[in-house]
């Protein structure tokens, strides 16, 4: 196919000379064949390891996305606005926790990954990987100025022949209606003369069970022709790639996976407080509930939402469903239980406190993981940072203790300036109310319960461990 393309570019090249230019220029032929010769050339470099990639955000899914696409071979340069994190690449250091030093210094030094914050590099780049935040803004409404601003930025060096995909989660319709408006500022049209697709991101952040490349792979194209190069990019690291017909449906894909797990979790959530009240816990009902071969998929309650996808993804569907004139009535519920969550958890503390004799305010509480998750050092959006601010505004005086969190670091809405302490005998004895938030495999929750004076559960991280002083919530 692609002899007969180069043919037939060349008997043109030919025919050009005495055909009228306007007879030439409008050939419909011409122009298609152009095109599939142009993503046709592209797959061809990306199959042979000849395609540079540019990842543009070094963060939770930009960093591992960087490394495998290096270690499978590619010229890979990374992209970030902020020097410190190319600073410590190039150094060989890394500042996610599962992502160990030796991988770094491996990537950077055996298969030349190249950090930089000069996004003129992009010009040179075959295909371009958009991996940036997409938060909330402080009225639960999407923030998508780091997709735009990197769009603006990519406009700048965009040439023919380059692919550029985004993988941050977004509602349907950013790709298509909000993204590709603004590359074509570049005067180059999407689908002609460069290729654009979505792919979401599927990254959980130390899953022994999956890594990244395990995980099959969603990719919709805003044609056909871009499809096919995107496949191409992703079928040469990942173990499968999934097509689906357009980027909406790739955008509308993530969503789904996430309200899916954002609803299950609110329902479990309920339940936990409904037979909190019954005297049942929710935790032994779900052991045996998943008993049940067929039929049932075990989710589990905590503290409140966590991480970037599920306490936020949700609501980006919610904002554009208002544009079709219609109301995610099952989601927004699930939201709102999910977000009451950290709210149940402090007034069982303070019930639980109530029963020794001690109010919340000027009590001392010791609030135990400040990550999402556990065993990770990932702390946004994390239920431990609402459970701090409400025990603060109450009058409580509160630290915390994460291994994998040493101290707190500026973020979006949180700004604590706090240090982890240490969890020795003597500092849980010092507190009147510990509260296990995360649930880190590293912790002894033996000894945290034989040496505090009141726990409070909510990742029933204690479970075989009766004492009076265990409070489930």
């Amino acid at each position: 196919m692609e002899r007969t393309l180069k043919l037939f570019v060349s008997q043109q090249s030919l025919l050009s000379h005495w055909l009228p230019s306007y007879l030439f220029n409008k050939s419909e032929m011409y122009g298609h064949f152009m095109i599939e010769l142009g993503y046709m050339q592209l797959t061809k470099k990306i199959k042979a390891r000849n395609a540079s990639i540019g990842i543009i955000g070094l963060g939770y899914v930009g960093l591992p996305l960087a490394i495998g696409f290096a270690r499978a071979g590619f010229r890979v340069t990374g992209f970030d606005i902020d020097p410190e994190k190319a600073k410590s690449l190039k150094e060989g250091r890394s500042y996610i926790s599962y992502v160990p030093p030796e991988t770094v210094r491996e990537a950077v030094e055996r298969y030349g990954l190249t950090p930089t914050t000069d996004f003129s590099e992009l010009k040179h780049i075959d295909c371009i990987i958009v991996c940036v935040p997409t938060p909330l803004n402080k009225n639960r409404e999407p923030d998508l100025s780091y997709v735009f601003d990197t769009s603006r930025t990519i406009a700048k060096y965009l040439r023919k022949g380059q692919l550029v995909v985004l993988e941050s989660t977004t509602y349907p319709g950013t790709t298509d209606e909000d993204m590709r408006p603004i590359l074509e500022k570049s005067g180059l049209k999407a689908g002609e003369d460069f290729y654009l697709a979505f792919s979401p991101e599927r990254e959980d952040p130390n899953n022994k069970d999956f890594s990244n490349a395990t995980i099959p792979k969603v990719v919709g194209g805003y044609t056909s022709g871009c499809l096919e190069v995107a496949r191409a990019l992703y079928d040469s690291i990942f173990v499968r790639t999934v097509p689906v017909s357009s980027t909406k449906a790739a955008e509308a894909t993530k969503l789904l996976e996430n309200i899916y797990r954002s609803v299950n979790i609110a329902l479990v959530n309920e339940l936990k407080m409904l037979f909190d009240r019954m005297g049942i816990d929710i935790w032994e009902v779900i052991e045996a509930a998943k008993t049940k071969p067929f039929g049932f998929q075990a989710f589990y309650p905590g503290p409140g939402l966590g991480g970037h996808c599920i306490p936020i993804d949700p609501f980006y569907l919610t904002w554009k469903a208002r544009e079709y004139d219609f109301q995610t009535r099952f989601i927004e519920l699930a939201g709102e239980i999910n977000t009451h969550m950290p709210y149940y958890v402090v007034q069982k503390t303070a019930d639980a406190l109530n029963q020794k004799g001690v109010p919340v305010r000027n009590a001392k509480i010791l609030i135990l993981g400040l990550a999402y998750k556990r065993d990770v050092d990932d702390t946004r959006e994390s239920p431990s940072l609402k459970l701090i601010e409400l025990f603060t505004e109450r009058g409580a005086k509160v630290d915390y203790n994460d291994p994998y969190v040493p101290k707190t670091r500026r973020m979006r809405r949180y700004d604590l300036g706090m240090e982890s302490v240490s969890l020795t005998q003597e500092t849980l004895a010092s507190y009147d109310c510990v509260v296990i938030s995360t649930n880190h495999s590293v912790y002894d929750y033996k000894f945290i319960v034989r040496h505090s004076r009141v726990v409070v559960d909510t990742r029933n991280a204690t479970a075989g461990l009766r004492s009076e002083k265990v409070i489930k919530a």
